[in-house]
């Protein structure tokens, strides 16, 4: 725990592991199992590590070394901020990305994934078995539906219910969440290039959101981000607006 900063009001359980400079304020709890990678900040009151909310499972004291459950992951260089809670994975562990931000009161919950560099601005709840993407950044008090699926590189606007799946580098909000167009902006900052953002923009406006029909030479990041998307099973994507494009 090299250069660690571990205020002496916080509760760190049997079965946590602490990498190095790892920053842990004031009345945080975690509890194991659990794995805090490099570089991470967790916030005072952040809660990590409680059981799965589901009633077929046992809420143990994992407080007095009762760890059952598939645990949960900090990736390198996360930040947690004050009074995030996030949950044990019930089969596999709940994952924060690396370099991924997790504001004030935001909620994951069991066996969420959340990829690397996305954002979770505060207030916003994710389900659980939910997989947010790599790039993602979700607009305050948003509202994501168990077992959904958003792409990397979206934009959800605050306060969004969404319980439909989204594709890569879309922009949704609204309630129903509807999708409004493509995060050129997010991907022109990744390095993608103007003749792929084109290319997807004009796959979405032809209606082509399961990204299925043949066109476009997908390269680089852009192409695994696809990849990933295609390989969803039962997608179901939220609806677009007219005029898509």
């Amino acid at each position: 725990m090299s250069e660690s900063r571990i205020s002496p009001h916080a509760f760190v359980g049997p079965g946590v592991e602490l990498g190095e400079r790892v920053s842990i304020g004031p009345g945080a709890v975690l509890l194991g199992p659990c794995v805090i990678e490099d570089d991470v900040y967790v916030g005072a009151g952040a809660q990590i590590g409680a059981p799965p909310e589901m009633t077929d499972h046992e809420q143990n004291a994992a407080w007095a070394g009762d760890l059952r459950h598939a645990g949960v992951r900090i990736r390198r260089g996360a930040v947690i901020r004050e009074g995030a809670v996030i949950h044990q994975g019930s089969y596999r562990p709940t994952t924060v990305g690396a370099g991924s931000w997790v504001l004030n009161r935001a909620y994951l919950a069991h066996d969420v994934l959340l990829g690397e560099g996305s954002t979770l601005s505060a207030g916003v709840s994710i389900g659980g078995h939910c997989e947010i993407g790599a790039r993602v950044n979700l607009g305050m008090n948003a509202s994501v539906h168990q077992r959904t699926f958003v792409g990397a590189g979206c934009m959800v606007g605050m306060g969004t219910p969404l319980a439909r799946d989204l594709p890569p580098y879309v922009k949704a909000f609204g309630s129903p969440a509807r999708i409004h167009g493509v995060n050129a902006i997010g991907m022109q900052r990744h390095g993608v290039d103007a003749g792929q953002v084109a290319a997807l923009r004009a796959a979405y406006a032809s209606g082509d959101l399961l990204l299925e029909g043949a066109g476009a030479e997908w390269s680089g990041t852009l192409a695994s981000d696809i990849a990933e998307w295609r390989r969803r099973e039962h997608r179901r994507p939220a609806t677009a607006v007219s005029g898509l494009g």
